[in-house]
């Protein structure tokens, strides 16, 4: 596949990226995870309890998990189209845009649905926010291979990093606000959608007009479907470093993204707060803090110390944070564990992106191969979520009235000490499976 597409120069060689570029770079990474930090962490587990209120941990991970599909099969068409783009505005800002259009269509047919009290139609309109959002990420994800010279990728992924944590804490931060009972008694939810899509748009358009990429010198042969998806298969054993780097980034987000739904139920169920919209906010506000701070060191050192000690010793610590979930009883020992849980995040983040650079197979099929790298962050969601909800039920359920009398559903303290114990399990593995990496150091 690669033999059929030039490697285009960056327009950036030969000289650092400046720090509006390094901005402009990042920025659409503040507005894709504004809407996954406004979506999984407060949206959709506030607005699914009232959508389905006896069957809430089920419906929300057949949800989730069914959405989770869409970003395993998109990115795999996308990437390769972008690969070939031959506009005169670069492979990859052109499908930027147009996701991003597709994506507040969606949003706004999720508004709608729930006003609308129709679960099928709600879930249908959140698959066309996937859709719409995996047009524009998975070229996007092509742009540090494509524009970072080498020697960067550390700094370029710490930037990564730190944009991502801070669009997901603001993205949680200004929806819990938004729809906390108490703030907001009527629940609509406008505002709370009106914020995500203005940061979509808003960071889209950093990233459109803000770079520049250098256009394809011809236009490449139309995409060979069958050799296409050949390609697809990256040999393990010709490429053995990008598939343990593969797998060990699968299992850590198959961690971090099977409790994240259900951190309202945890802080309500669990810790005993009686307003989680309220405090999940500020909980991931702490530990988004505490991985940005350590995003861009982390990036930064791992040019000098190498990828793989940092991740070591990160995925340690976010294993030991997760079994420690479960023994909090205030929320601000929470507090304390999810600031902990930040700072080895954010350093995971931030050199798992630039490990995954360094072991890609092909640059000249960048996006193509960052859309196979994509999936191990993906797939895990569409076994975790569905996962979580059927680990919860199978250790009871019980029923509270909401403040805005809406029957919700509860779950027992054993079933999150499960789910945790779950989620430091894949972290502390990803650990030890990483020193299978040979070629990287």
């Amino acid at each position: 596949m690669s033999a059929e597409l030039p490697v285009v120069p960056t327009p950036y060689a030969g000289r650092r990226l400046r720090f509006w570029e390094q901005l402009a770079l990042s920025a659409f990474w503040f507005g894709t995870n504004f809407l996954w930090g406004a979506m999984l962490i407060v949206v959709v587990p506030h607005q699914v309890p009232r959508l389905a209120a006896d069957q809430t941990a089920l419906v929300m991970g057949l949800i989730l998990g069914a959405g989770a599909i869409v970003p395993m099969l998109v990115p795999l068409l996308v990437g390769p189209l972008s690969d070939r783009c031959a506009s005169p505005y670069g492979r990859r800002r052109p499908y930027i845009a147009v996701g991003t259009l597709i994506n507040i269509l969606g949003l706004t047919a999720m508004y709608a649905a729930y006003g609308s009290k129709s679960v099928l139609v709600y879930a249908l309109a959140y698959l066309l926010v996937q859709f719409g959002n995996n047009i524009a990420t998975a070229p996007y994800s092509g742009l540090i291979p494509d524009l970072v010279p080498d020697g960067q990728r550390g700094i370029a992924s710490g930037w990564m990093a730190v944009m991502s944590q801070v669009g997901t804490l603001a993205g949680g931060v200004a929806t819990g606000l938004l729809l906390d009972s108490n703030a907001n008694p009527t629940g609509d939810s406008f505002l709370a959608y009106t914020a995500i899509a203005a940061a979509l748009i808003g960071s889209a358009a950093l990233t459109v007009f803000g770079l520049r990429e250098t256009p394809l010198p011809f236009k490449p042969p139309r995409l060979d479907v069958r050799r296409y998806l050949g390609s697809l298969w990256i040999d393990p054993r010709r490429h053995p470093d990008f598939a343990w780097v593969w797998i060990t980034r699968a299992l850590v987000m198959l961690g971090f993204y099977a409790p994240l739904p259900y951190l309202q139920s945890y802080l309500r169920d669990v810790v005993g707060v009686t307003n989680p919209e309220a405090e999940v906010p500020k909980l991931m506000a702490l530990i988004l803090i505490g991985s940005s701070l350590t995003g861009v060191l982390g990036g930064a050192l791992s040019e000098r110390v190498g990828r793989k000690p940092i991740i070591y010793v990160a995925s340690t610590v976010i294993g030991a944070m997760a079994l420690l979930f479960p023994f909090c009883r205030s929320i601000e020992q929470t507090l304390i564990v999810g600031v902990v849980f930040g700072l080895g995040y954010g350093a995971y983040i931030s050199v798992d992106w630039a490990l995954g650079t360094d072991v890609l197979p092909n640059k000249a099929d960048a996006a193509k191969d960052m859309a196979v790298w994509h999936i191990a962050m993906t797939a895990p969601q569409t076994i975790g979520n569905p996962l979580a909800g059927w680990l919860l039920v199978q250790f009871g359920i019980g029923h509270i009235v909401a403040s805005d009398g809406t029957r919700l559903e509860v779950y027992s303290r054993t079933g999150h000490s499960v789910l945790f114990a779950f989620a430091g399990g894949c972290f502390f593995l990803a650990a030890i499976l990483l020193r299978n990496v040979k070629g990287a150091r």
